[in-house]
């Protein structure tokens, strides 16, 4: 066992009877959860594993085999189901893993017990000393890069988010993101284990997410009313989609307690829109490079237009150009790079306080310079695009241009051009002059990682959007004479 998870399996031995996990009509109390990590952490001793990966969908059993390594003292590498195959195999080759749990076969693995597949250890970089999980960021560019990390600073994160929701008395969460994403494994896992709660599991695709990008309403609505969770972990077109299923009039439970969201920025009308609905929706802040979260609004203190204060185990400052840099448990390094000797982790986004609450500007790297000399960071401008009905997604480029140009992904096949103009009228009225969209084009498809547009959490490929679009806003910018004397 990792020294440092004996007191974490402690606190859920003194737990006992109470339910830890339900996933359908199967349930195990915190006692029989304990029972069933033990014997498969002992599975994966005797086969001599030390790197082993996870390709399960979301239930009880993921939970299972996470703690297991956990126990055994091994290396668990999450992995994505919503990564392509050849994303899949640099994972697997990259972190030299030698056991895959999988209910399928994969090229390479020898099927040993059960769901337990074997290979001889490949060629691997070395870990960094007191690694036990390496979490893969989609990135968004190039391969998936490996971010170790020991169990200290995910515990750490952990106990910090059951501090920040204690008031809420949450007693049962349901995980909605993939339990591969680090964010729902430490705070939809590690953090209710933690408080006693239940973990309600289901798999994704009666959640309703299905493959990378596309997500049932209906069956969403639908896990929700049979799960009656108290809190949940959204990204920000899940959020929409419950706010938006609200308004109009569609049964959302009243068991809501907690609901985090983070992963983009999130507009203050939507914060507005949910609050008029009694939806408790509290935005975040975190980076896999910090074990998830960093900052939280909490019922306690709560400010909209904010990704909240920092929690308790970390500190947060302003660095050069107003750089968002973080003090505290971190990552161990990158897989295949050396470790870092800096206290202060650069975290690439642009910020500043409001009191003690954290407001995020964008990522530094996403910055562009229009052509009358304005900084521009595009993330504030989408958000504000994605927030009117009729648009789902949206991409600002304006690198030198006298007008910003935005492509727009409609909600629905059936929105016309006039509501989407109305739509970027409307989210205009929020933003100065310089910020505003000037000219829009009517995406050609939705944004997504099977056409590399978007990483597989949404977020925006833009070299990739940049480079699929730029005939065409060259074009229009020429057809409207945007080049001329502005």
């Amino acid at each position: 066992m990792w020294p440092a998870a004996k007191p974490f399996f402690d606190h859920l031995a003194a737990l006992g009877n109470a339910i830890a996990l339900r996933e359908g009509s199967r349930t195990l109390s915190y006692a029989q959860l304990l029972a069933e990590v033990e014997v498969r952490s002992q599975q994966l001793q005797q086969l001599g594993a030390r790197r082993v990966a996870l390709a399960l969908d979301n239930g009880i059993d993921w939970v299972l085999w996470d703690l297991a390594t956990l126990q055994a003292g091994l290396v668990c590498v999450p992995l994505p189901g919503f990564f392509s195959s050849s994303q899949q195999a640099h994972v697997l080759d990259s972190a030299g893993i030698d056991c895959l749990i999988s209910v399928q076969p994969y090229p390479s693995f020898v099927q040993a017990l059960s769901d337990l597949h074997l290979r001889p250890m490949p060629q691997a970089a070395a870990l960094h000393a007191g690694t036990c999980k390496i979490t893969y960021t989609s990135g968004t560019t190039g391969q998936p890069k490996g971010v170790c990390l020991d169990i200290a600073t995910q515990l750490a994160v952990a106990h910090s988010l059951v501090q920040a929701s204690a008031s809420c008395k949450v007693e049962r969460h349901l995980c909605v993101l993939p339990l591969a994403t680090l964010l729902e494994n430490i705070a939809g896992v590690y953090a209710p284990l933690l408080a006693g709660a239940q973990i309600e599991l289901m798999p994704m695709a009666q959640i309703g997410l299905l493959g990378a990008s596309q997500f049932d309403l209906p069956r969403f609505l639908g896990a929700l009313a049979h799960a009656q969770p108290n809190s949940l972990i959204l990204l920000l077109q899940l959020l929409l989609a419950l706010v938006s299923a609200a308004e109009r009039g569609l049964p959302v439970p009243n068991s809501l307690r907690f609901i985090a969201v983070g992963g983009g920025r999130v507009a203050s009308q939507l914060l507005q829109r949910a609050d008029a609905l009694g939806l408790p929706v509290f935005e975040g802040y975190g980076l896999s490079e910090c074990a998830s979260v960093v900052c939280l609004n909490t019922p306690e203190n709560r400010r909209i237009g904010t990704v909240g204060q920092p929690l308790p185990h970390l500190q947060v400052r302003l660095g050069v150009d107003q750089e968002v840099e973080v003090k505290g448990p971190r990552l161990l390094g990158y897989l295949g790079e050396p470790s870092t000797t800096e206290q202060w982790l650069g975290t690439g986004d642009l910020g500043h306080f409001d009191g003690k609450f954290l407001v995020l500007h964008g990522r530094k790297k996403h910055q562009f310079i229009t052509a009358y000399g304005r900084n521009v960071n595009p993330e504030w401008v989408e958000a504000e695009l994605v927030q009117q009905l009729p648009i789902a997604q949206a991409w600002l480029h304006g690198e030198a241009l006298p007008g910003n140009v935005a492509v727009l992904v409609p909600r629905f096949a059936n929105t016309s051009d006039e509501q989407l103009a109305a739509a970027v009228a409307a989210a205009n009225q929020a933003l100065p002059d310089y910020a505003r969209v000037h000219h829009w084009l009517r995406a050609e498809h939705p944004f997504s990682s099977s056409n590399e547009l978007a990483t597989s959490n949404g977020r925006l490929r833009r070299n990739a959007l940049f480079n699929h679009y730029q005939s065409a806003i060259a074009q229009l910018m020429a057809t409207e004479s945007c080049y001329g004397d502005a």
